[in-house]
């Protein structure tokens, strides 16, 4: 039996210890009951940004806004690809207007931004919306 993988609850937070060879189960959450791997990238505000860095799954953030062309035309590729990686990384969206304070403690310049987590620290970051087969072969790379 191999290492249980902690995963925050992207409803409540909550870290939740799910044995790997699970993990294609559609594990949910211990204390809220939801669904701990979702098919659609979730939502990261400053009050939930910190826990759901947190983890054994990466995190890839794309940091975009509402008014913005290359955000707004990324964001397809960005869906397919939570799609295609469910249950080896987790994927948020960070409205950088909604939460500038975050942004601006991210170090955010341009967007769309890309940055991966893993286990809490940043450890690779893009800027610029890219196709579904550049963002993959961007993350084997990293």
């Amino acid at each position: 039996m191999s290492k249980p993988l902690l995963i925050p609850c992207p409803s409540c937070n909550a870290l939740n210890r799910i044995p790997s060879e699970r993990i294609s189960d559609k594990p949910s959450c211990g204390r809220c009951k939801a669904m701990l791997l979702t098919s659609a990238p979730i939502e990261l505000t400053q009050a939930n940004f910190a826990s759901q860095t947190k983890g054994d799954l990466p995190l890839l953030v794309d940091v975009w806004a509402s008014w913005c062309g290359p955000c707004q035309a990324f964001a397809p590729t960005f869906n397919q690809a939570a799609i295609q990686l469910q249950g080896q990384y987790r994927l948020g969206k960070l409205d950088s207007e909604a939460n500038q304070q975050l942004a601006g403690q991210l170090a955010i310049r341009s967007i769309p931004s890309l940055i991966l987590f893993r286990q809490g620290k940043e450890v690779a970051r893009q800027s610029g919306a890219l196709g579904l087969a550049q963002l993959l072969a961007w993350l084997k790379n990293h």
